[in-house]
């Protein structure tokens, strides 16, 4: 009997490197599509180089992911790709919108027309649930999403589920809140943090820069959230998935346990500089998991302390080696 074939967008980023990890384990063959000019480069997976497939594709050329689809014809695919910073989709909204909306509808076309069987994992996010009515959000919570990336990421998530209804596909959305790791690019919060606190440590700086402290975010581990995804096509029913921790934590709690972590206080370290602050949040970002739970058996692995120490674990073993080297 063959393994099963996979196919991820994203395979270079911090999801799809560790859901390829993951599928590789469970003995899949693994194909993951890569932006043209990346070369042969795996990223944030480049240890996976010679067990994984890579093909070209381009999220705002649709021809290139139905191209990948129809040459892999994979029983499983995991849709990741996406521009995921924030601010950048205010200043690109219509390219924001064809590259996470757009691309989704060309692979759940692509997955219709080439391979019925096929099952399909797109990766939604918790911020279209934006200044939602309640909190913790959880998959029938009414989304109002405050901003062109969430737009976006509704309206794939909403495809989704209308393909699955009307073409019969197995479709799943997978609603994921704030997840993190080492792999995570250091233009995000998270990786400023655990990166300012290493580099504090070994006196490379003398201090953080950061906006709002007060900011409430539901983080979890990348690890655990790609095996929700796994775990997702694994259903005889598709459906949405709340993939979250479900406890909210502020940006000031992040900075106390990653400063901690070295031996010291973040308050003596950390500053915010209003430039950075963004407009008031309304409602927490924050998910609630029970039915991944229930129905999925989703138990994650790394908690938020766990989560924040093995970040600045990596950082500073990052740093101490770029001091040796130089």
């Amino acid at each position: 009997m063959s393994a099963r074939s996979a196919l991820i967008t994203g395979i270079t980023g911090q999801d799809g490197s560790f859901l390829a990890e993951l599928l590789l384990e469970k003995g899949y063959a693994v194909s993951g599509v890569a932006r043209p000019g990346a070369g042969a480069s795996l990223g944030a997976g480049e240890r996976l180089a010679e067990r994984v497939n890579l093909l070209e594709g381009d999220l705002l050329e649709p021809h290139t992911l139905r191209a990948a689809i129809e040459e892999v014809l994979p029983d499983e695919l995991y849709h990741l790709a996406a521009p995921s910073f924030v601010p950048e989709s205010w200043r690109r909204p219509g390219e924001t919108v064809r590259a996470i909306a757009g691309s989704c509808a060309a692979i759940l076309e692509a997955a219709r027309d080439a391979h019925r069987a096929m099952r399909v994992f797109v990766a939604s996010s918790g911020s279209i649930f934006g200044d939602a009515p309640e909190s913790p959000q959880r998959e029938q919570t009414p989304c109002r999403p405050l901003h062109p990336y969430a737009i976006a990421k509704l309206a794939a998530h909403e495809l989704v589920g209308a393909m699955r209804r009307h073409e019969g596909l197995h479709a799943s959305s997978g609603i994921t809140f704030n997840h993190e790791s080492e792999r995570r690019p250091e233009h995000f919060v998270t990786r400023k943090i655990t990166r300012g606190a290493a580099a504090i440590s070994l006196g490379l700086q003398q201090e953080l820069s950061l906006g709002s402290l007060d900011a409430v975010r539901d983080w979890s581990f990348a690890g655990d959230v790609v095996e929700g995804a796994w775990l997702m096509l694994q259903q005889e029913q598709p459906g949405d998935y709340v993939l979250a921790s479900g406890v909210p934590h502020t940006v000031a709690e992040f900075a106390q346990v990653a400063f901690a972590c070295v031996g010291l206080d973040a308050e003596d370290h950390v500053r915010v500089d209003p430039a950075l602050v963004r407009p008031a949040e309304g409602t927490p970002n924050v998910g609630d998991p029970t039915k991944a739970r229930e129905l999925l058996g989703w138990t994650p692995k790394v908690d938020f302390e766990e989560l924040v120490t093995r970040m600045v674990s990596a950082d500073l073993r990052c740093l101490q080696a770029l001091a040796a080297a130089s």
